[in-house]
């Protein structure tokens, strides 16, 4: 039997060290030549069928009749699915009942999907689901998350945090400022859409391949809408073109439905869900209506604080009851309080039911805190800067979160300290203020905010992760593990975690597509866990093997297993250096199994919603940015200037992809917070429905001077090769720039008026609050603008 050719002597050194080295993304060259394949790019099977689904044209009403006689007769069409035909569960609510696959008698939003049909082909089955006759009892929907608060419409109930007395402390502060504020929505624009194809197998089961960051979710809800066993039912994922969390749950119900129709059919059947449609049926990153009321003394140092967050959940549960959670977890960001409250609402509106984004709530809890900072800093006559380091966690005493989990392992003084300096922040904030005060009309803006992000999923069980890893006799490996490639370079760091232990070069190690009869019972790819769980997973499984290769050997060439070393392509024994491939066929020869399974979960985390106290991350991952804007304060246009960011990765795994992680998770926070706006009607309708309306950052918004750098420090919590997630905390990086933007308008009244600006701040919120501080005459005491 063959075996791989022998490793070179030259050079091989660098090539065999994979973790923590720059490696090229796995699908790379298959991006960029357009060869990587996606659902839409399977090769279908010869008797295909394709599928939409009819919407509803109301927000909120009765559905007195569904007349779908010319859907049936129109060209093409070969059968056309009703939620009455579900021979299984019709909700398919991820966590708590709520969402129906298809409507009943009711509709709770508008595009809310009536039916599904399946035709010949795409244009048939799309021209078909516009035939519908539907007769509505139109109702008034409830648009306002704030009206639903108060008429105590949620879709779960509130939640709530404590530690020490923040009533008392407040009415015994100094100082005391409270405000307002919205903070916007965000749609996915992953840039290859929903999209699933069931192909029906011979034992009464399903295949089914989709664009989801949750297969096994995906497997569990097919085999329900089905009424058949979780084992008839396989799920591959490839890749995905972006996932964002839009792929956590809300890529179900597409499966589901051709998963319906095959079943119905007998014959393949394909869903891809049209841009416009897309966004009008699945949910979005939640807005919030956030206040604070924070007490204060004389240098700007918190003393109390009463925090409330409002997410606008839409008309089911979905995975809002953990996204509040988290929004409220991250109300503190990097500052500790010392008596605080914070209370989480999850309200009800007649609106697509919002779900998962990156960061998972934890961007617009961390808003609100940001906010509260600049707004002291203007009121005591500080740089903002100053006011975030004096606020700080660290030091005796100030370590105990608002949940009453330890700060532990904090890197923010230090690498806030680090930022500041290599970004010359003092120099530019004096060569602003002359800048300012010479230019009428342009005004620059300057702010270092941090990120401070707890890591691990806030439900315990889904810190679980397994992987699957073989030996073949030539030496190659191949690996299987729980996680969905969505771009962000999760198999390739796997792999390289596998290829570091077998101390061979990544280019033998083959990964594979994720799949539920691989590797079972899998977690979402989410929650920037996905290297941390499946990554220990795998090494599991590779340490598994190399034990058994170690107690081969021992047996056959004498010494112990613990003196066996995997080094350079070679295997070490008892004076003699043997090639890994000849190892592992010898070691076939003997019959020891080059098979193994990995486990991983992870430890420590736990926490109590009845108190609201826990231990809920296992660990923080830290950061720190710096953005320079420049505002025409006639126009409301803005440009930003230059980005600094410093961010906390531990040992970094694969820097090339960490930096490549921080910067797109930086430009798409940026894009929330500035142009990303949704819109709907007074009915409830979306208006923005494709890249016509909604603006996405383009590459001329990012900025000419942008640097980042890798705090490198490892991990002291026992991580994968100690290094931290890179997923999500980015993304919050980009509240900098929002904060920039408040210091320019902020100069229009000195920088004693703190502006009120909402988001996303769009050329024309920067001018009404530009418009605002001109109207407001210079004060001796600041008060706090409330939201325009």
């Amino acid at each position: 039997m063959r075996s791989l050719p022998p490793l070179a002597s030259n050079g091989a050194v660098e090539d065999i060290h994979s973790a923590g080295r720059p490696k090229t993304h796995d699908s790379a060259e298959l991006h960029v030549s357009g060869a990587a394949r996606y659902v839409d790019d399977i090769k279908e099977p010869r008797d295909l069928l394709y599928a939409a689904v009819g919407l509803s044209e109301i927000a909120c009403g009765a559905i007195h009749s569904l007349d779908l006689d010319a859907v049936r007769a129109a060209p093409g069409v070969v059968a056309v699915l009703t939620l009455d035909q579900v021979p299984g569960h019709t909700d398919i609510g991820p966590v708590f009942p709520g969402d129906p696959l298809l409507a009943g008698d009711r509709v709770k939003h508008h595009g809310q999907a009536l039916f599904a049909v399946a035709a010949e082909t795409q244009l048939q089955a799309r021209r078909a689901a516009r035939l519908a006759k539907v007769e509505y009892t139109e109702e008034t929907p409830l648009l306002d998350p704030l009206q639903a608060k108060a008429e105590e419409r949620f879709v779960r109930p509130p939640h709530f945090m404590r530690r020490g007395d923040a009533e008392h402390a407040l009415a015994a502060s100094p100082y005391v400022l409270h405000a307002g504020q919205f903070v916007g929505g965000q749609e996915h624009f992953y840039l290859e859409g929903q999209a699933s194809m069931a192909v029906p197998t011979d034992d009464g089961g399903m295949f089914v391949f989709t664009s989801s960051q949750h297969p096994s979710e995906v497997q569990k809800l097919v085999a329900e809408v089905l009424a058949i066993p979780l084992a008839k039912v396989t799920v591959e994922v490839r890749r995905m073109g972006g996932g964002f969390g839009g792929k956590e749950t809300q890529a179900a119900p597409w499966a589901c439905l051709a998963a319906l129709l095959a079943r119905q059919t007998g014959r393949a059947v394909k869903l891809r869900l049209p841009r416009a449609d897309d966004m009008r049926l699945t949910g979005k990153r939640h807005p919030f209506h956030n206040q604070y009321q924070v007490g204060f003394d004389a240098e700007g140092r918190l003393l109390a604080a009463q925090l409330e967050v409002v997410g606008d959940c839409g008309h089911s549960p979905d995975l809002s009851d953990a996204i509040v959670d988290r929004a409220m977890f991250h109300a503190d960001n990097a500052y500790f309080i010392p008596a605080v409250s914070i209370a989480g609402y999850r309200s009800f509106t007649n609106i697509v039911s919002h779900t998962a984004f990156r960061g998972f709530g934890g961007p617009q809890g961390m808003m609100l805190i940001e906010r509260a900072m600049d707004d002291i800093a203007r009121a005591v006559g500080q740089d903002p800067l100053d006011v975030r380091k004096l606020n700080l966690y660290g030091g005796s005493g100030r370590d105990l979160t608002p949940y009453h989990q330890r700060v532990e392992h904090n890197l923010l003084g230090e690498l806030i300290e680090r930022l500041e300096v290599s970004s010359d922040y003092r120099v530019r904030r004096a060569a602003i203020g002359q800048f300012n005060a010479a230019s009428p009309v342009l005004k620059r803006g300057l702010a270092l905010t941090p990120v401070k992000f707890g890591i691990s999923f806030t439900a315990q069980h889904l810190n679980q992760a397994g992987a699957l890893v073989h030996l073949y006799t030539d030496g190659s490996i191949q690996l299987n593990h729980g996680g969905t490639e969505m771009g962000q370079g999760l198999n390739t760091k796997v792999a390289q975690i596998v290829a570091e232990e077998f101390q061979v070069p990544l280019a033998r190690v083959s990964i594979t597509a994720t799949r539920t009869d691989k590797v079972p019972n899998t977690s979402p790819t989410a929650a920037s866990s996905g290297t941390d769980l499946n990554g220990m997973a795998a090494r599991d499984a590779a340490r598994t093997l190399k034990r058994r290769l170690a107690e081969f050997l021992a047996a056959r060439e004498g010494g112990t297993p613990q003196e066996v070393r995997f080094e350079h392509g070679q295997v070490r024994v008892a004076g003699k250096a043997l090639d890994f491939a000849e190892v592992v066929q010898a070691a076939y020869f003997a019959r020891v199994q080059l098979s193994a399974t990995g486990f991983y979960r992870t430890p420590k985390i736990h926490y109590d919603r009845e108190t609201g106290q826990g231990h809920p991350f296992f660990y923080f991952a830290y950061g720190a940015a710096v953005s320079e804007v420049e505002v025409d304060t006639l126009t409301g246009e803005y440009r930003l200037l230059r980005v600094d960011i410093l961010h906390d990765v531990g040992r970094s795994l694969n820097p090339a992809i960490d930096i490549g992680q921080i910067e797109g998770g930086f430009v798409q926070g940026m894009g929330w917070l500035t142009t990303e706006e949704l819109k709907w009607d007074a009915k409830g309708r979306l208006l923005t429905t494709g890249p016509a309306t909604y603006k996405i950052p383009a590459a001329s918004d990012v900025p000419e001077d942008f640097r980042v750098a890798l705090f490198d420090r490892p991990n002291e919590e026992d991580s994968v090769y100690l290094s931290k997630a890179v997923g999500e905390p980015p993304f919050m990086l980009a509240i900098s720039v929002w904060s920039a933007l408040r210091d320019a308008i902020a100069s229009l009244a000195d920088y004693r008026v703190s502006p009120a600006l909402d988001t996303p701040a769009t050329p024309e919120r920067v001018l009404w609050a530009c418009e605002a501080l001109r109207a407001v005459d210079k004060p001796k005491t600041v008060a706090v603008e409330e939201p325009v």
